[in-house]
């Protein structure tokens, strides 16, 4: 059954009903939880990387799902390696959240699924505001959609690493930066990274373009779905500023940062970044009633 003959009948299935419940109830323990790198956060992204998976595989299909996770997996764990190797393209740093994990390189295995369920979520909303169906359909959206999708992406560590570097210590920024204990280098290179394999996915992609989608692609509440799953990693950040969160932090060079500071600064970026970019993508969403 399709979103408009739901729509239309004025009911939900229980099936549909039972998957409302459970969406909700993770976005309100994201939002409520996920800020601080707990064990409860930790399970939060587990099930994040596997709806992002679930979601990749019902929009594009298994194959290409699987092609984007291990475009993904291989380009962030090249990079990440040598970031931490060399300090290029990200500055120096090391991980300390997952140290028990199993690493590829020096990377917890973890980093490699984060940076997918991440970065499909904002491949999709990217999607969404270029107006591009499931493969890029022309030149425009080949060179843009990837473009798009790396500041998407890059927008949500903008958000949420000085707080779990400087504040929860998730990973140490070597030298410190000007961003609150955060290099202002680490931001290009998420912009490079996450460019680098949106645009080979791009690249498989126009070679499928004869190869048909899923029927669910078509459906606007999945592409919602997605967009509402990005913006709730954003969202988190407001709960430790809206509890008032105090105190001062040290980086790793000695320099002193005020909490408070650092957490109202968060919401604000998180506001004028991921809230905005999501809100224009519902809109594009809720206007254009031919999205593909």
């Amino acid at each position: 059954m399709t979103v408009q003959e739901t729509a239309s009948r004025g009911a939900f299935s229980p099936a549909e009903m039972t998957f409302g419940v459970l969406l909700a109830a993770y976005l309100v323990l994201v939002v409520g939880f996920a800020w601080n790198p707990t064990p409860l956060a930790q399970a939060l992204a587990a099930i994040g990387i596997l709806a992002a998976c679930v979601h990749a595989a019902l929009f594009y299909g298994w194959k290409d799902a699987l092609a984007l996770f291990s475009i993904c997996v291989v380009v962030t764990f090249a990079m990440e390696n040598m970031g931490s190797f060399t300090g290029f393209p990200f500055g120096h740093y090391h991980f300390e959240v997952g140290a028990d994990l199993p690493h590829v390189g020096v990377i917890p295995v973890i980093v490699g699924p984060l940076w997918f369920g991440m970065g499909y979520f904002s491949w999709i909303l990217a999607g969404t505001l270029v107006g591009a169906p499931a493969r890029p359909s022309g030149k425009f959206e080949l060179v843009a959609w990837p473009i798009v999708a790396a500041f998407v992406m890059t927008q949500w560590d903008v958000v949420m690493d000085p707080s779990l570097s400087t504040i929860s210590k998730a990973w140490i920024w070597h030298d410190g930066g000007a961003h609150f204990g955060v290099p202002l280098s680490n931001y290009a290179g998420w912009l490079l990274t996450s460019w680098l394999f949106y645009q080979a996915f791009a690249l498989y992609l126009n070679g499928r373009r004869d190869v048909l989608a899923p029927s669910v692609t078509g459906g606007k509440a999945f592409r919602l779905a997605a967009i509402v799953l990005y913006l709730s990693s954003g969202l988190t950040h407001l709960t430790p500023w809206w509890i008032g969160q105090s105190g001062e932090v040290m980086d790793a060079t000695g320099h002193l940062w005020r909490v408070g500071d650092l957490r109202a600064t968060t919401a604000v970026t998180m506001l004028f970044t991921m809230f905005f970019t999501s809100a224009l993508a519902v809109l594009r969403l809720a206007a254009d009633g031919t999205t593909r």
